[in-house]
């Protein structure tokens, strides 16, 4: 068995089975903040999620290009609260100066986070804002109320004044993001929870299978749609695997905007994809553990790494790309 699968398998037993991802170890303890060497955690939701995978990516290569150590840890699933908290916990112990994580709940990590923070260890949000949003350093992430509203705006665009009969497949309940992109689309197409016009609602907690799943179980009750809101890509391919099945045309809108998400967009599974940057809040954040590590210096607040629309159809008052633009651009310049 070789050095990095043994190391694997002994953070797994320190974390109790959280889930492990390696890029990089470094032993011992350090300072942190200040005139040394940055090393970096990173604690995503899943280490399975295409999205949650090329953030980690796209970290690793910056650590490395900055000359920073990089270790990466995860929740076993979408959810996975207590292997966070253990990731962080582990992450400490191995003498981090910086952890970045993408919270599974915006309030279940916090003392975890705060523990980290009082043995001054900077931490960063990627994609997921803590709640409140101080209890982090500084969060890179997406607007997710304004990627919503335009997911909603396109979808209200494109049903061209018909009354929406809308079906909604969210995320996992509860956390931050899926609040977020929910009630932005809400706001973009023009509707409240509870309005006659939403047909149904389900979460499918990210995943492409249970999304199918979802999607089935609320057209067995009603086909009579005309509109799909999906949280994330892998929801929206579940979601269009059920409506192809009954051949059932809709309007259905996403949000990532991944090379396979702009590559179903083109392919006309769903309208369109609001494209996030995963690779722009990996690069700042390792910017920025390098530069706190190197002089103490932290960033604040809240930096928004934008989102775009990407659709082969586009629609007016609704600024967009294509798909050509979006294969260019998936999740961030390639």
């Amino acid at each position: 068995m070789g050095r990095r699968s043994l190391l694997c398998l002994a953070v797994v037993a320190a974390v109790a089975l959280t889930g492990c991802t390696v890029q990089r170890h470094w032993g011992g303890s350090t300072s942190a903040g200040g005139g040394g060497k940055a090393k970096i955690g990173l604690v995503t939701k899943t280490n399975t999620n295409p999205y949650f995978v090329e953030l980690r990516n796209a970290a690793d290569a910056a650590a490395k290009a900055q000359g920073a150590d990089f270790v990466a840890l995860a929740g076993q699933f979408d959810g996975d609260n207590d292997g966070q908290v253990r990731a962080i916990e582990n992450l400490m112990q191995q003498g981090a100066t910086t952890i970045m994580i993408t919270p599974n709940s915006s309030t279940g990590v916090l003392d975890a986070i705060s523990r980290a923070r009082q043995n001054g260890i900077m931490v960063i949000a990627l994609d997921t804002a803590t709640d409140p949003a101080t209890a982090v350093d500084a969060t890179f992430a997406t607007d997710n109320v304004a990627a919503g509203r335009e997911q909603g705006q396109y979808v209200k665009a494109a049903l061209a004044g018909v009354t929406p009969k809308l079906v909604m497949i969210d995320g996992t309940a509860g956390s931050t993001v899926d609040t977020y992109r929910h009630n932005g689309f809400l706001e973009g197409i023009g509707l409240k929870d509870g309005d006659s016009a939403i047909v149904g609602r389900e979460p499918a907690n990210g995943d492409q299978s249970t999304a199918q799943q979802k999607m089935e179980n609320l057209l067995q009750r009603s086909s009579d749609i005309n509109a799909v809101y999906t949280m994330n890509e892998p929801t929206a391919r579940g979601a269009f695997a059920a409506l192809q099945a009954r051949n059932l045309q809709v309007v259905m809108g996403s949000i990532d905007g991944g090379c396979q998400g702009v590559q179903n967009v083109r392919d006309g599974q769903y309208a369109a994809t609001v494209m996030q940057f995963p690779r722009k809040m990996a690069q700042e954040g390792v910017d920025a553990a390098v530069e706190y590590a190197r002089t103490g210096q932290k960033p604040s607040g809240f930096i928004d790494t934008g989102s775009v629309i990407v659709t082969d159809k586009p629609m007016p008052g609704v600024p967009s790309q294509n798909t050509d633009w979006g294969l260019q651009n998936c999740w961030g310049t390639k």
